[in-house]
């Protein structure tokens, strides 16, 4: 489980395909990898990963197949910038919102308006997940927590302050960037009991 706050921004050091489309992805993060052991979690753009091996603040993890194809991680290249994120601590503070890393679809950079001290971006998002997205509510963009501002049928936006312009990879993505997307998970247990409640009515 993570909370969607950043910690560090990471570099991608190589991407080593292996069998059955899977990849090997080796990530530098100082930070992360400070007190990183292998089976650990580490998020990259949103996406939870498990440490296989950490060596000189790099660390590596295996990514399969689906994973490749169903989130924006299949377009990493060496030398990209990667939003990071440690597992949460049971006894810290709960700075974003409930995020596992499991991401449910791709999105898209649609557009960016530049404002004296932070940016509106707008994201298109696959028509399937808008039920989950409402105004003022929790959604993860490549792992950063956002405060939804408004939602339509198939797009979203959000207010980016100074510090994640700077501090994660929102910053420089551009229109046509893809991006991985989490809703709000409270959303989709939600919407399962109801429909269990519905069946046996």
């Amino acid at each position: 489980m993570f909370t969607g706050i950043v910690e560090e921004l990471g570099e991608v050091v190589g991407i080593t395909p292996t069998a059955q489309d899977s990849a090997t992805v080796a990530v530098r993060g100082p930070l992360v990898t400070s007190d990183a052991r292998h089976g650990d979690s580490i998020a990259v753009n949103g996406v939870c990963l498990t440490v296989v091996e950490v060596d000189g603040g790099v660390f590596t993890a295996d990514v399969m197949g689906e994973t490749l194809r169903r989130t924006a991680l299949g377009t990493l290249r060496a030398g990209d910038a990667v939003n990071l994120e440690r597992a949460a601590a049971l006894n810290s503070r709960l700075g974003g919102h409930l995020v596992q890393g499991h991401v449910d679809g791709v999105g898209e950079v649609i557009s960016r308006e530049p404002a004296d001290r932070w940016e509106t971006v707008r994201f298109r998002l696959p028509a399937a997940l808008s039920k989950y997205v409402v105004e003022k509510g929790s959604i993860t963009v490549d792992g950063v927590s956002l405060t939804v501002a408004e939602v339509g049928a198939d797009w979203f936006s959000v207010g980016l302050i100074p510090t994640t312009l700077s501090l994660t990879t929102l910053g420089a993505r551009t229109v046509g960037d893809p991006v991985n997307l989490e809703t709000d998970v409270l959303a989709k247990y939600v919407e399962r009991l109801l429909a269990a409640k519905e069946v046996t009515a």
